[in-house]
């Protein structure tokens, strides 16, 4: 993939969500074990300021051939799982 988050990490997924913005899945593989995150980053790639990283919303020991990539992969293409992990981060929104 032509895009990584570091230097021993690889993207194997991406998409753009409704509203702007994108998940992506990384697998960020170590020397010990591999670890696969989902992050969301809610602005368009272009409109991302430098040195902004994602939001990881889950994470899981393992890459794209371990059992855990398969539960990963449901969240990152569910627009609703993808907002409930987004709302446990941010806690609950008060109303002002």
């Amino acid at each position: 993939m032509s895009e990584s988050y570091g230097e021993d990490s690889a993207l194997v997924y991406q998409r753009e969500l409704p509203g702007g913005g994108y998940v992506a899945i990384d697998v960020r593989r170590t020397r010990e074990v591999a670890r696969t995150c989902v992050s969301v980053e809610r602005r368009a790639k272009h409109e991302r300021r430098p040195g902004h990283k994602p939001v990881v919303i889950a994470q899981a020991y393992g890459d794209e051939r371990s059992p855990a990539f398969a539960d990963l992969y449901r969240m990152a293409s569910d627009n609703a799982a993808i907002a409930r992990a987004m709302l446990e981060i941010e806690g609950p929104q008060r109303a002002d």
